[in-house]
């Protein structure tokens, strides 16, 4: 039986425009009532994702939880308490942010509250209006964060061939780091051992919750951990192509159309 749900955010839970069905929310309210848990599972930081728990009654809410920067962290929604943190080091965030100022792309760091961002570009600033706020800098180098918690880096350009040569030329960087894309626009970098799957697992672990008794549910390749570690693993009909395969659930909605509640309708509240 289901008793955690992880859901992915972004292109799956969220509409295009970032709102939230009345479907998948009337959905994830049933969850609720039978005592099944429903976490956010994002690349985001935790403090971005409060105005989508406030839509879904979640904001501060004693013993829910939240997956965070790619399961970098987990934290219980009451006060943002931290149960679990795992960054990157200075130095690999440092190279990394030197590295892609040889490339045409935008760069994201993330510490545990802010995110930096190092050639703002207009198509990156709208994507991530009413996502999250960012601090725009022009900085050589991350001396300016030395001796803070850094938890990820991050490249964006929305070309995916471009980004996968880039993937290929920076890996003498990234032996000590896992490599995803989302959103089909970003490469991210955080640490080795450090996706969503991990995250879910950690989480089913802190609640006694066996893996076989969770579900995922994602829309990109950041979320592929997610999918086939969790009990049962589903995409959104939106999914990029090349995910479907690893789902045993593949909506027949997008995420503008409720993909989410499909899922949970058909493989938690039914049982089938």
């Amino acid at each position: 039986m289901i008793r955690l749900v992880a859901c992915d955010l972004d292109e799956t839970l969220l509409c295009m425009d970032r709102t939230i069905t009345e479907r998948n929310k009337a959905a994830i309210r049933e969850l609720r009532k039978r005592g099944i848990h429903f976490v956010p599972c994002s690349g985001r930081g935790y403090a971005s994702i409060d105005v989508t728990l406030k839509e879904l009654g979640l904001y501060d809410e004693q013993d829910e939880y939240v997956i965070s920067f790619n399961g970098g962290a987990i934290t219980e929604n009451r006060g943002h308490r931290l149960m679990y943190f795992q960054g990157i080091s200075y130095e690999m965030a440092d190279a990394l942010y030197q590295r892609g100022l040889q490339y045409d792309v935008c760069i994201h760091v993330y510490t545990k509250e802010d995110v930096y961002v190092y050639n703002l570009v207009k198509d990156e600033e709208e994507f991530l209006h009413n996502r999250m706020e960012v601090k725009v800098i022009d900085e050589k180098d991350l001396s300016f964060l030395k001796g803070q918690d850094i938890v990820k880096v991050l490249y964006m350009n929305t070309d995916f061939s471009y980004l996968k040569k880039i993937e290929r030329e920076v890996s003498d960087l990234t032996e000590d780091a896992d490599v995803s894309f989302s959103s089909n626009r970003y490469i991210e970098f955080n640490k080795k051992g450090v996706t969503k799957g991990d995250g879910l697992r950690r989480l089913a672990e802190l609640l006694g919750i066996d893996m076989k008794d969770t579900a995922g549910i994602g829309d990109n390749f950041n979320d592929l951990t997610l999918i086939q570690d969790a009990g049962i693993g589903a995409c959104v009909a939106n999914a990029v192509e090349d995910l479907k395969p690893y789902c045993d659930v593949v909506a027949e909605h997008t995420n503008d159309e409720s993909g989410v509640a499909e899922i949970i309708e058909k493989c938690v509240l039914t049982g089938d």
